[in-house]
């Protein structure tokens, strides 16, 4: 470590502190698939269940990372890496900080998502898949990436020319491909219900 960085962590308010006043179990909900499975549509409306709910809540996804935090990072294997270990050290903060913090992105191996799950912690970090198959994702193709990609004009993209590894023990899968969308966002409330409410000791 630099000799000019003094840690503060015995200065600063604890997690604890933060999930007693939020009144809510801090957790990184890390959403996983294919391009057009449904990751930001579920994790958007989640998030609206959770906050209608009185959680305090942090979506992170490619649209608000990539054009700041990430916006030097191009699409090369060490720039994708680089880019979900940015995501996983800013998730970790906002864990951290109380809050339940929902990552919606490809993070296509198991290698990529393994490093982010030791970066936030196996405890914190519940691996959600939302799996369809690659031809309803392609049939979907919501941004054209798809169509590109088979035109030649997106390099490495996963499912085309890039694998995509299915995660070996999900904390949920939900495949969308079978099951609309408010099904989902149901399935994955309840599951996630037992974990992020506090406890309240009793008087």
């Amino acid at each position: 470590m630099s000799e000019h960085i003094h840690p503060i962590f015995d200065k600063i308010l604890s997690r604890g502190d933060k999930e007693t006043f939020l009144n809510q179990r801090s957790v990184v909900l890390w959403l996983t698939g294919l391009s057009g499975s449904g990751k930001s549509t579920i994790a958007q409306a989640l998030e609206q269940k959770l906050h209608e709910a009185g959680y305090f809540t942090k979506l992170l996804d490619g649209d608000n990372i990539r054009v700041g935090l990430n916006n030097n990072l191009g699409f090369s294997e060490e720039d994708r890496t680089e880019n979900i270990r940015r995501i996983a050290e800013a998730a970790k903060l906002f864990l951290e900080g109380g809050i339940i913090t929902l990552c919606s992105f490809v993070s296509p191996t198991n290698d990529i998502r393994n490093m982010a799950r030791e970066i936030i912690g196996s405890d914190d970090f519940l691996e959600v898949y939302v799996n369809a198959p690659i031809e309803v994702c392609e049939d979907r193709d919501v941004k054209g990436l798809y169509q590109k990609a088979r035109a030649g004009m997106i390099k490495q993209f996963t499912g085309i020319d890039s694998p995509f590894e299915s995660p070996e023990a999900p904390f949920l899968e939900l495949r969308t491909d079978q099951e609309d969308l408010t099904t989902s966002v149901d399935r994955l409330w309840e599951a996630l219900q037992p974990v992020i409410k506090r406890e309240v000791p009793a008087s």
